[in-house]
């Protein structure tokens, strides 16, 4: 499980005296952890995958803000962050795979127009959650459908 691999690499870093990966992976099991007390029962994979994809937007989300700050060294940081945790996602569905994708849930929820945009979506996400990214099969969509 996802979580056994993050618990084992702490334990790896702490051995290998690498402070950035340690504190990085810490923080996330700290996340992992407070999701788990707000669900109030333990998470499963797919829960797991959206708190590590949770933590990746907001390194992402600092480190344009950093830049906009004029702050590289500290947006560099972030970004080094978000590519350590991704990592721990499973490979992403992209390009003409994702197409793919997104054109048979079109078919299959008979789709016509951007108004059901919603309803592919769902589609999409519910077969695909972990594997593609929502802003990705948005953009698709509505391309599709527009």
């Amino acid at each position: 499980m996802l979580l056994d691999r993050l618990t084992d690499d702490v334990k790896t870093a702490m051995k290998a005296r690498e402070a950035d990966r340690l504190s990085v992976l810490r923080m996330t099991l700290s996340e992992i952890k407070n999701a788990r007390i707000a669900k109030g029962d333990d998470l499963d994979e797919a829960e797991v995958i959206q708190v590590i994809k949770k933590a990746i937007k907001s390194r992402t989300e600092s480190a344009e803000q950093y830049e906009a700050g004029d702050r590289k060294d500290l947006a560099d940081k972030e970004l080094a962050e978000a590519e350590l945790l991704k990592a721990y996602l499973p490979e992403q569905i992209t390009g003409d795979a994702l197409v793919a994708v997104v054109d048979a849930a079109i078919a299959e929820t008979g789709a016509t127009s951007i108004k059901d945009m919603g309803g592919v979506m769902k589609a999409v996400m519910a077969a695909h959650g972990s594997s593609v990214d929502g802003k990705e099969v948005g953009a698709l969509v509505k391309s599709r459908l527009g």
